[in-house]
């Protein structure tokens, strides 16, 4: 396949950034204070809810002194979202003399800055900044897989584009976040009605500012993820042109960990593990109050959210042999088409021990 050289030399420069990324601060992160003023929910009555370790347990996972888990969160709704508005990991690592803090980020890629400078432990990101990350030397393991990626990535455009299918893009200028999920979707959803990078006008925008470019027509499209996308469609009358389970994109999306903290903390990796899994069924269980609480912290029509919330599929799995294989397929697309100077194993980079032990550790508490 012919290199496609603008893409190369874009999604280089991310590489670039990421081997000084150890000399530079985190950037725009925001750190939001453990814990939230609003009050979580009763969780007693679902044997899914989010609950402490068993006194066992937490006398494992107890560090010998207190510890401060980082956590990266980005977007308007999401499990990490859900469970920072109501304190779920708060009151797990409290249990063991631990505290939470949350790192705002607008994609993605920017978690990785926070992993290599140790100012981040844990996040959730799609499967091409966890490329971009392994290129750069970013010392992280990703260590559950939270989907497959084919619902969370779309293409749309204004409501009265002329653009009527993916060969219509030739030409056109594009906004996607760099090094983004939606950006290897854009190239992986060209690729196949044989376009190539230099056939369309790529610009960089993160998602607040792409909002305003499509609403203004100053941008053809748009590839983003959801909330983003359900948003638009709403809110201006914006088309999907296309999606990743339109076409059968498999691109699982990954927990991410710093290594240095899992091997200092490894009971306190399984325990965050085990508390997103209880945070991700009490979310998929209670969908009706979840998408009250976002309407009203996110001010959002309910109609959107409700979308938002159906379309999604959370999950949390070890990284079988398809998830692994369907990840690997991504780099070697990357570096087929010039996007990443060397070819991965990124098997380097998977692991999945922690959560097996942590699905392991819930069954037998129940």
């Amino acid at each position: 396949m012919k290199k496609q050289t603008w893409f190369f030399k874009s999604l280089s420069v991310l590489t670039i950034l990421f081997l000084g990324l150890v000399l530079t601060a985190c950037g725009k992160t925001t750190n939001t204070s453990a814990g939230s003023n609003t009050p979580a929910p009763s969780l007693a009555a679902s044997s899914t809810a989010a609950s402490s370790p068993s006194s066992k347990t937490a006398a494992d996972a107890k560090p010998k002194e207190k510890v401060t888990i980082n956590i990266g969160v980005q977007g308007k709704t999401g499990i990490f979202v859900y469970a920072r508005e109501n304190g779920f990991f708060e009151k797990a690592f409290a249990a063991v003399g631990a505290e939470v803090k949350w790192n705002e980020f607008a994609s993605g890629p920017p978690h990785f800055e926070g992993l290599a400078s140790g100012r981040l432990d844990f996040g959730s990101v799609g499967g091409t900044p966890v490329i971009s990350g392994q290129v750069g030397g970013v010392d992280f393991k990703a260590i559950g897989v939270t989907g497959d990626g084919k619902k969370g990535n779309m293409i749309i455009i204004p409501k009265n584009s002329p653009i009527k299918e993916l060969k219509d893009l030739k030409g056109k200028k594009i906004a996607v976040a760099k090094g983004s999920s939606a950006y290897n979707f854009l190239y992986m959803a060209i690729d196949k009605v044989g376009l190539k990078g230099d056939d369309i006008k790529v610009i960089q925008l993160q998602p607040d500012e792409a909002r305003p470019a499509l609403d203004s027509g100053a941008i053809d499209a748009w590839s983003i993820w959801d909330p983003y996308a359900t948003t638009a469609v709403f809110q201006t009358g914006a088309k999907i042109l296309v999606s990743g389970q339109d076409l059968n994109i498999n691109a699982p999306g990954f927990l991410i960990a710093r290594t240095k903290f899992t091997q200092e903390h490894p009971d306190l990796t399984v325990l965050f593990l085990k508390t997103y899994e209880q945070a991700r069924k009490y979310y998929l269980d209670h969908q009706d109050e979840v998408a009250d609480e976002f309407v009203k912290t996110q001010k959002l029509d309910k109609e959107i959210i409700v979308t938002v919330l159906k379309n999604s599929t959370p999950l949390l799995s070890p990284i079988t042999a398809e998830y692994a294989k369907a990840h690997q397929e991504q780099a070697d697309f990357l570096y087929s088409v010039g996007a990443i100077n060397k070819k991965l194993d990124t098997s380097h980079v998977l692991e999945s021990k922690f959560v097996e032990q942590a699905l392991k550790e819930l069954v037998t508490q129940k």
